[in-house]
């Protein structure tokens, strides 16, 4: 089995960049978006496979190359990135019909698309994979430019306007994370010359003898730096202009396989440098920007806002829960973030594809909120109902049943009044979105109705298949704790 995963860790990343390779001998728009579709779909299988079996053998030690490591935890943000690049690339062929570029004409306007998802997704999936620290910052370095594009795809104003303070900011950030770096590498190196002093094994190792100041200080310029990728407040301002702008596909990409690819990262540092930067400290940092995520996301989910900036906005608010999940450092919080990431990306991805028919159909939606979708479309409320019941934390939906597993790792913790106040923030943001679905589906509907099922019949087995996959994770939630792929993160038997 090893030499298996060996391969699929070389073959997981490629996969997506020869299909954008062969896209490029595509002679027509139809041609490439045939390419991508299938060619997503066959490119996910080596990230889905790879991901599977790193599970299955959760309980044993992790496998490493050069600079690779696959383990359980892992398998978890790849799955997801496998999983929605997939969905994106299947999705992607309506909405660029629906919302074409004005840049260029049909064909160059396709392969820049998919081009650049691909190479946006290649990246993605490497990310979860990486064994080292700069490693890892110079794949998130890398989604920056190809994501910037897609941001800007449509060429209006507002797009490239979006594309532009995504680049600049998570550039800054990540210029920030990397200074960081220098500073942990300086710190831990000595006189060893040698990058592999920031492999995770290797910091976990020096940790307790690092200098305690110094170690601290690159710990919260890493984390800060970071916190601008992962889209925590207060440096989250690009979230909402990006998700807005960018193709629907490209949205669910950024949201439920870009935002919490960033956050692990901080997790895996966090876990390796606490013994040197401080058991108090290292967590103080993460319960900040938790929190100040959750109180900033949750007034924006009580307006009245166009669909997809409510659902940029509710990605904000499930960043400030991941962050509170890396902070208590309990296994039962682990269990809860580990099915958080599931559940969100399943959750949020649909509702981000739903925008592909809605916007269709009720092209207000677009600059305010949707309104009587259920008397609209059947399939298209179905979409929505399921994707913001979860994001709302509606039992028992995984994502409240992760919730619950998170607040009650912080009391175990200790963290009681971080707990208390996130529980808070957590049932006021349910109030917002619980009102946000009544309105959505319920309300005076505008807009026309389908006249056939073509428009509908994808986001209905979109739809289908996100219901398989949530009621899977609320069954598995309940094995998480105490599990294997747990105490691999935590060592507590």
């Amino acid at each position: 089995m090893a030499d298996l995963i060996a391969a699929l860790v070389l073959i997981a990343p490629v996969a997506p960049v020869v299909v954008a390779l062969a896209m490029l001998l595509c002679g027509s728009a139809a041609a490439t978006d045939a390419v991508g579709r299938w060619g997503g779909l066959a490119a996910a299988a080596p990230g889905l496979t790879l991901g599977a079996l790193a599970l299955a053998r959760a309980g044993e030690e992790p496998l490493s190359g050069s600079w690779w490591r696959v383990d359980a935890p892992g398998a978890v943000f790849l799955i997801t990135v496998a999983a929605v690049g997939a969905a994106s690339a299947v999705v992607s062929p309506g909405s660029l019909r629906t919302n074409p570029s004005s840049r260029a004409g049909a064909l160059g306007s396709r392969r820049l698309y998919w081009v650049a998802l691909m190479l946006f997704w290649a990246t993605l999936i490497a990310v979860p994979l990486a064994r080292n620290l700069a490693v890892a910052w110079i794949l998130i370095e890398a989604t920056t430019a190809a994501s910037a594009l897609l941001v800007a795809y449509s060429g209006k104003r507002s797009a490239l306007e979006a594309g532009w303070k995504y680049l600049v900011l998570t550039s800054v950030g990540l210029t920030v994370a990397l200074f960081g770096i220098v500073v942990l590498y300086v710190t831990a190196a000595g006189t060893e010359g040698s990058l592999s002093v920031l492999d995770w094994t290797a910091l976990a190792e020096r940790a307790p003898s690092l200098e305690h100041d110094a170690t601290l200080a690159a710990f919260v310029l890493i984390v800060a730096g970071l916190a601008t990728k992962a889209g925590w407040a207060p440096v989250h301002n690009w979230l909402p202009d990006a998700h807005s702008e960018a193709p629907p596909p490209v949205s669910a990409l950024l949201s439920a396989a870009l935002l919490p690819p960033g956050a692990p990262i901080a997790w895996l540092a966090a876990l390796a440098l606490a013994p040197a930067g401080g058991e108090d400290a290292v967590p103080a940092l993460l319960f900040g920007f938790g929190l100040v995520s959750l109180a900033v996301a949750v007034p924006f989910l009580w307006r009245p806002l166009p669909w997809k900036r409510l659902l940029a906005y509710s990605s904000l608010e499930h960043m400030g829960v991941i962050a509170l999940a890396i902070g208590f450092q309990h296994p039962l919080a682990t269990a809860g973030l580990l099915l958080h990431v599931l559940g969100h990306g399943v959750a949020k991805s649909l509702g981000f594809y739903a925008t592909v028919p809605l916007l269709r159909y009720q092209p207000a939606a677009a600059r305010r909120p949707p309104r009587g979708v259920a008397a609209l479309d059947r399939r298209i409320a179905g979409a929505v109902g399921l994707s913001l019941g979860p994001l709302s934390g509606l039992p028992p939906s995984p994502l409240f049943l992760s919730e619950i597993l998170i607040l009650s790792g912080g009391f175990a913790a200790g963290a009681t009044w971080v707990s208390i106040v996130g529980a808070g923030l957590l049932a006021l943001g349910f109030l917002g979105m619980a009102q946000v679905l009544v309105e959505g589906l319920a309300g005076r509907p505008s807009g026309r109705r389908p006249s056939g099922t073509r428009g509908t019949r994808q986001i209905a087995v979109l739809g289908l298949a996100a219901v398989v996959a949530l009621l899977a994770l609320t069954v598995a939630g309940y094995a998480l704790p105490g599990s294997d792929i747990v105490r691999a993160v935590t060592g507590v038997a």
